[in-house]
């Protein structure tokens, strides 16, 4: 099942994806189950009455008529993790450890859903904006202390992140912090696919492209650290809940191609030769196999001047 959060004349909805053109609302088909995806995950049975209303498929509605919201808009965590491939790794140049996960935060106000324009940010403060494709891991069934052996049990469904970072504020402290929060910087979509469908976490490939252009290529068996550890070394010190995702890094960049130059080392923040700075104008995909394409145009940012009302891109 694929399964997302969108909105339709400014009012939220989650639907299920019954082709590639049309989607069944779960508030007019299934008006018992609660309104929104954390919600539906939060109910013991609430993904089961979800397929069931969805198999239905009554009142069918056209995707082109809807925006994507991210899948899950308002999670209690985003937890992410840094350096977890080992060629991410190489082409920085960080040091990291063997035995734990270097995990970091995201707000939910940083993410957009998928078509939904991400913000470049204004050249006089940063001039490094960059895309990270990753694996999103969303969690269904609550625990603490989970073993590995059980921590697939406890995921509702997989999706595509675009984890962009602002390279200059990511290097200006030993925590990744604002250069990973800037508003609107990065992208959750389009739908969460339930693992029934997707199938092992650890047996797919992340394609990054930006105006059509592979910039990163690679399984997702090159973790240093897989799904099962991530939510077991989590579990540890913090109860998962349902609709927490975590996003489980990004590998490296494919080189250059003929021409491309790469990025000035002198520009500040983290430096890796393969990788292009989005700007506006720009559109970033992410893609899973087996699971979809997250898809969004690069937009400017606000001037880097005093404001009092959220900027909002047309």
């Amino acid at each position: 099942m694929r399964i997302f959060s969108y909105r339709q004349d400014d009012t939220p909805g989650v639907g299920v994806i019954a082709d590639n053109e049309s989607f069944v609302a779960l508030g007019e088909t299934a008006p018992d189950l609660p309104k929104t995806l954390k919600g539906i995950l939060e109910q013991p049975s609430g993904l089961e009455r979800a397929k069931a209303a969805a198999a239905t498929k009554k009142g069918l509605k056209s995707l082109a008529g809807i925006t994507y919201d991210p899948v899950i808009p308002d999670p209690q965590a985003i937890w992410c993790l840094a350096l977890n491939y080992k060629l991410h790794i190489d082409e920085t140049g960080l040091t990291t450890s063997a035995k734990y996960p270097q995990i970091f935060l995201r707000m939910p106000c940083t993410q957009v859903g998928h078509n939904r324009p991400i913000l470049c940010p204004d050249f006089a403060i940063s001039t490094k904006y960059e895309y990270e494709g990753e694996l999103a891991v969303i969690i269904g069934k609550g625990g603490r202390h989970i073993p590995v052996e059980k921590a697939l049990d406890h995921v509702a469904g997989y999706s595509c992140y675009n984890e962009g970072s602002v390279r200059e504020y990511q290097g200006h402290n030993r925590q990744f912090g604002l250069g990973k929060n800037f508003e609107q910087s990065g992208s959750f979509g389009p739908w969460m696919m339930t693992p029934d469908e997707f199938g092992d976490p650890s047996r797919h490939r992340i394609i990054t492209r930006v105006n059509g252009i592979e910039r990163q290529n690679a399984t997702t068996d090159l973790m240093v650290f897989g799904v099962p550890q991530l939510i077991n070394y989590l579990s540890q010190g913090y109860y998962l809940r349902p609709g927490d995702v975590i996003v489980s890094g990004s590998p490296g960049s494919l080189p250059l191609h003929k021409g491309e130059k790469p990025t000035s080392k002198n520009e500040g923040g983290v430096y890796v030769e393969g990788m292009v700075q989005m700007k506006p104008g720009d559109v970033c995909e992410v893609e899973i196999d087996g699971l979809g394409t997250l898809s969004n145009p690069v937009v400017a940012d606000a001037k880097a001047e005093y404001q009092t009302t959220l900027f909002t891109p047309r």
